[in-house]
């Protein structure tokens, strides 16, 4: 019996323990945890980004940074200094953008379902921003299948730091435009296909939308070494999110985000350099089609590629412009073919 108390004491001290080390976002209105909150520090860099379950770990905030902007759906919805932060819980009013509804045309069955819509990515070194792009693209599935086609950009832009020197033996100092990703939507049409033994997988559901984490890892436990460089530590975050209490079809899909995350360096370079990548798709129209050849331009990273300011669009999903609120003239867009 002593051993059972005692066991249980123990486990009640490890508990408050573990809580007194992460901080929760809670929606203000709902009381329910907020995934992909992202915490901005006074430089610009991406302190931490909540999970499904709202937490971020308290360890990766510095009184040093004295403000926190705090970013929701691709909108600043808060100014937080330290003393603010060193809560166990954070409510936030996630009221500034709602859920927009997809537009289905063509509702008469075909070979394709075609999903088109928006999308940002950017990538930070050592939380650092260094490179992001944004744009317009449709995704398509085999409507049998499910299964992803092809991914066809129709416009796009492309941004990176101008002080990026790209020492070869420097990772610190290198511009990742040239690593941008498209949010890869691989089984979004089957999310079952992301049950593996190496995927952890939770739910969420909401008032508004039910959402799915996966999360993988790999080199946890030692480095890859190639031609000098060092990898380590590779983490993956998927997070999908469909219409509240539905089938999670295709036609009920909302939104898809992606957190890349590895530790990398050259042998010579005395610390790992963190890099993360961050892929977001926000559909706006879904369709049917017997045909799949439509408008796209080639993704070349070495220059932007776009007919009109889609941008500006309200719905658009701008984080440009929260990281040029940061970064002013150093964020430099490339040039465009158009």
């Amino acid at each position: 019996m002593k051993k059972i108390h005692l066991f249980y004491i123990l486990f009640c001290v490890i508990s408050v323990f573990t809580n007194a080390q992460t901080i929760t976002f809670v929606s203000e209105k709902t009381n329910k945890p907020l995934p992909k909150v992202s915490v901005f520090g006074k430089d610009g860099n991406i302190l931490a980004f909540s999970d499904i379950d709202g937490k971020i770990e308290k360890q990766s905030l510095t009184p040093s940074q004295e403000k926190f902007q705090i970013v929701y759906n691709n909108f600043p919805v808060a100014s937080l200094s330290y003393a603010d932060m060193d809560k166990d819980v954070i409510r936030i009013n996630d009221q500034f953008k709602e859920i927009e509804t997809v537009v289905i045309k063509n509702t008469k069955p075909a070979k394709y379902i075609l999903i088109k819509g928006n999308f940002n990515a950017y990538v930070t070194m050592n939380s650092r921003l260094n490179s992001y792009t944004d744009g317009i693209i449709t995704y398509i599935f085999d409507n049998k299948t499910k299964k992803l086609k092809s991914a066809n950009i129709e416009q796009y832009r492309i941004f990176h730091l101008a002080d990026a020197k790209n020492e070869k033996k420097q990772v610190s100092s290198w511009d990742t435009s040239s690593s941008l990703r498209l949010p890869e939507l691989k089984y979004v049409g089957n999310p079952e296909e992301y049950k593996t033994k190496r995927n952890v997988i939770k739910e969420l559901k909401g008032d508004q939308k039910d959402q799915i984490e996966v999360t993988g890892a790999a080199l946890q436990q030692k480095e890859f070494s190639l031609f000098g460089f060092r990898l380590f530590d590779i983490k993956t975050i998927l997070n999908m999110s469909f219409e509240k209490g539905s089938e999670k079809t295709l036609k009920d899909f909302l939104e898809y985000n992606e957190v890349i995350s590895m530790k990398l360096k050259h042998k010579s370079e005395p610390e790992y350099n963190q890099i993360i990548t961050y892929n977001n798709f926000y559909p706006k129209e879904l369709s049917f089609s017997d045909d799949n050849d439509i408008e796209r331009v080639k993704f070349n990273k070495d220059y932007s590629n776009y007919s009109n300011p889609y941008w500006n669009t309200p719905s658009f999903p701008n984080m440009q412009t929260i990281f040029s609120n940061f970064f002013k003239g150093d964020l430099k867009e490339k040039t465009n073919k158009r």
